[in-house]
């Protein structure tokens, strides 16, 4: 599950909560969901969300061992399926919501839980502890349309995505910011917490308007908001 805090700075701070691996299944897809419902709802000028997680993980991405209790090869398809499409929501969701979004990924952020922070605008890490981690190629499973579009959209060097989708590579906080795929990468959870609060501080105090911030980062990724639903990409790319 997760819970959605705002602070006296206009910051929504969205944690997953628990001491597992933070794994998307429905019941945490829909409880993120209905966070970003909330803050979208609640926003006004000079908003910003920040998301992180407690415990080890920041997520493992999807909850296979909810698709494999199934009880089926097949019924354990359709279930990750299904929750393939379930998680489409979340990425269009924070891509279209109307405030700056910070992803403050304080543990592992495999598969899923790589794309949950990619779909923020920044990404910090930490330094001493978690990876960036697109299992697929290692578990045997090919890459959604949303997914690839997002990754073209936020990690520029081809080499680069390369090296995350084809080699599986596991990304530590370092070589994620030469890499360029993230802000910075910071010794340990206080610092990541201090780092990306003052980020959000810094831009809340700008006091956007958060429904032309949110035009505005759709016409930077056309092909991205075309694949989620979010409109025509020649009309996006003219914004």
């Amino acid at each position: 599950m997760c819970t959605l805090e705002r602070t006296a700075n206009n910051i929504f701070v969205l944690t997953l909560t628990g001491d597992d691996e933070h794994r998307f299944n429905p019941t945490l897809i829909g409880s993120i969901l209905s966070a970003l419902h909330e803050a979208k709802a609640q926003a006004t000028s000079g908003s910003v969300l920040i998301t992180t997680s407690r415990g080890k993980f920041f997520s493992n991405g999807l909850d296979l061992a909810w698709a494999r209790a199934a009880g089926s090869n097949p019924k354990a398809i359709e279930r990750l399926t299904h929750m393939v499409k379930l998680f489409k929501p979340v990425v269009a969701e924070l891509i279209s919501l109307p405030m700056p979004t910070i992803a403050a990924v304080n543990g592992h952020a495999a598969a899923g839980g790589m794309i949950l922070a990619l779909s923020h605008d920044y990404v910090y890490m930490k330094r001493d502890r978690g990876v960036l981690y697109m299992s697929e190629v290692d578990i045997g499973l090919t890459i959604p349309d949303y997914v690839n579009a997002l990754l073209r959209a936020k990690i520029g060097s081809p080499s680069a995505r390369r090296d995350v989708l084809l080699r599986g590579a596991k990304v530590r906080g370092d070589e994620a910011v030469r890499m360029g795929i993230v802000e910075g990468a910071h010794d340990n959870e206080e610092r990541l917490s201090g780092a990306t609060m003052r980020h959000g501080i810094q831009l809340a105090s700008r006091m956007w308007n958060g429904e032309v911030y949110k035009e505005i980062r759709k016409s930077l990724y056309p092909e991205l908001c075309v694949v989620l639903g979010l409109g025509d990409a020649k009309v996006i790319a003219k914004l």
